[in-house]
Order: C-alpha cells, then sequence, then structure tokens
C-alpha cells in the first residue's frame, strides 16, 4: 500500500515543518510533499530542511496547486492535508480507513460539528453552512462540511477526476466532480484547531464565497443542464405571471397594450426556449456519458 501525504502550502513557514513532522510521526513509511504555492517566505525551504519532497507550483491560488498534486502524485492513497497546523495528524487514520477498506473513494475530514469559535469565527461558520445548504439542496445531497482542507482519495480518484478551478473553489469541485463521476464520498468527523500565532489565514469570505457559488452553477449547467435551465425558465415564468398581475391590479399603466403584449410574449418564450436548450444538452450529456462508460469496458 503506498500512501503519500500531500500539502499545499503558501506561506506557512510558522506551521509546515511541524505538519510534515506530524505526518511522518503517524505514516512513517509514507511520503510526504510539499506543493508550495509560490511562497516568498522560505516556506519550501524549511519542508525541504525536515526531509519532505517540494513541488513548487508558480501560479497563485490552491486550485492550481490541488491540479499540480493530482498530475505528481503516483500512489494507492492519497492524504491532502493543509499546511497551516489546524488538522490533527492523529486523526489520519480514521480518514484513511474507509478508502482503504474500499469504502469510499474519497474520506473528508468533517471538521465543523467539533470546531470552537475561535478556530472558526461566526462569519466562516455562517459561511459553511450557507455553502453547505445549497450543495445538499441543488445537488439532493447531505453532506456537512465540503470545504474541509482534510481529505483521502484513491488512485481512481485522482485518474478520474478533472480540476480546472484556480482558487478556494477547489474544495467544492472536488466534491461536485466526484458526485458527477458515480464516486463514493464518506464524511469522518474529525478534529480542528485555531492556527498557531503567527500564521494567518489566505480566505477571502466574499470573494472566495462568490467564487464557490459560481463553480456550482457552472458545475449544475455543465452537469445537469436541463436543471439548471429549467430553473432560469421558472424564475422567468414567475416574472411573467407576476407582470401579468400586476397589469390586471392596475398597478401598471394600461396606454401601451402592445409593449405589454410584447414583454409577456418574449419573457414566456425565452423561457420556453431555454427550458428546449436544457433537454438538448441534456440528451447530448447522456450520449457522452454512454460513450464514457462503453470506452471503459475491456475489448
Amino acid at each position: 500500500m503506498r500512501v503519500t501525504v500531500a500539502i499545499p502550502c503558501y506561506n506557512e513557514a510558522p506551521t509546515i515543518a511541524k505538519v510534515v513532522a506530524d505526518f511522518r510521526a503517524q505514516l512513517p513509511s509514507a511520503e510526504i510533499v510539499v506543493f508550495d504555492n509560490d511562497s516568498t517566505d522560505g516556506s519550501g525551504e524549511k519542508a525541504l530542511a525536515v526531509g519532505a519532497r517540494v513541488v513548487r507550483e508558480k501560479r497563485r491560488g490552491k486550485g492550481f496547486v490541488m491540479q499540480t498534486m493530482f498530475e505528481h502524485v503516483d500512489a494507492d492513497y492519497c492524504v491532502i492535508v493543509d499546511g497551516d497546523d489546524t488538522y490533527f495528524a492523529e486523526d489520519v487514520q480514521a480518514v484513511l480507513k474507509p478508502v482503504v477498506d474500499d469504502q469510499a473513494d474519497m474520506a473528508v475530514g468533517e471538521r465543523l460539528q467539533g470546531a470552537s469559535s475561535t478556530a472558526l469565527n461566526d462569519l466562516h461558520r455562517f459561511g459553511n453552512r450557507a455553502i453547505i445548504g445549497i450543495v445538499n439542496l441543488v445537488f439532493r445531497t447531505r453532506f456537512k462540511d465540503v470545504l474541509s482542507g482534510y481529505r483521502v482519495v484513491n488512485r481512481n480518484f485522482m485518474r478520474a477526476v478533472p480540476l480546472i478551478t484556480g482558487g478556494f473553489e477547489t474544495e467544492t469541485e472536488l466534491t461536485l466532480q466526484a458526485l458527477e463521476k458515480g464516486m463514493v464520498i464518506l464524511e469522518v468527523p474529525v478534529r480542528y484547531r485555531a492556527r498557531p500565532e503567527g500564521s494567518y489565514s489566505k480566505l477571502s469570505p466574499f470573494a472566495d464565497g462568490y467564487r464557490i457559488l459560481l463553480t456550482m452553477a457552472l458545475m449544475l449547467r455543465n452537469h445537469r443542464p436541463l436543471y439548471f435551465f429549467s430553473l432560469i425558465a421558472l424564475a422567468l415564468f414567475a416574472a411573467d405571471l407576476g407582470y401579468l398581475v400586476a397589469l390586471f391590479a392596475g398597478v401598471l399603466p394600461s396606454w401601451r397594450p402592445l409593449v405589454h403584449g410584447l414583454v409577456l410574449a418574449g419573457l414566456g418564450s425565452l423561457g420556453l426556449g431555454l427550458i428546449l436548450f436544457g433537454v438538448i444538452l441534456n440528451a447530448v450529456n447522456a450520449g457522452l456519458r454512454e460513450m464514457i462508460a462503453l470506452a471503459r469496458r475491456p475489448r
């Protein structure tokens, strides 16, 4: 069993050496690779000094680091953990177990239930729960933590799941791409602590939250087009109905019936057109899935 511990790292000089040492103590036979995201504080050198292999990624952004990680790691199982020392290395066996036992393709360290207010402030906790709620509603799942930086994936996951985003939205993309590929995901409760003194978060709650929501919308458009365009069509039909009610209630002036007719017809036609567009794209996607499924079979 070949295990690699992959540690994304951007300016984590106060903590990276400890993270490497902690995981080496728990997994002495594993390869430990630090993926240095063009750090300027000597993080890569500190990782090298304690015996980790260092791979540098010049493109700034955690998503780019994750892409490089999947391109470089050649192991049966890959432990992915942030280099900020907020996760406990002692929990790694619990996160590894469902993947090694072939119960899941990806195990996610679920940290929200046990995290203290010092580890996760109210803003971060609210943002996490809002995003989880949207994911669970739209994709019909029951996840508790889709933004965790502590995961284990198997070789099949690394070979089959594509990543294209460049920022902190990569964790959401990991989950949604895995769902699309039919992967099994399990969550394992883990402990989570506050960053040590001298370490600071690179997360921008509002900007990164917007990118996460945009990633979910794009994933929904690309992989479930009928559902995506039907939602937009439903909003247009609701606007059409609201316009009609306002017109009959006398809220809108009735002296331009042609304009009102064009607005009502336009909204309704656009909604029907989007549904038809979604049906066509959905049929194309179904055909591609069938081709991919057949391509996996031995000849």
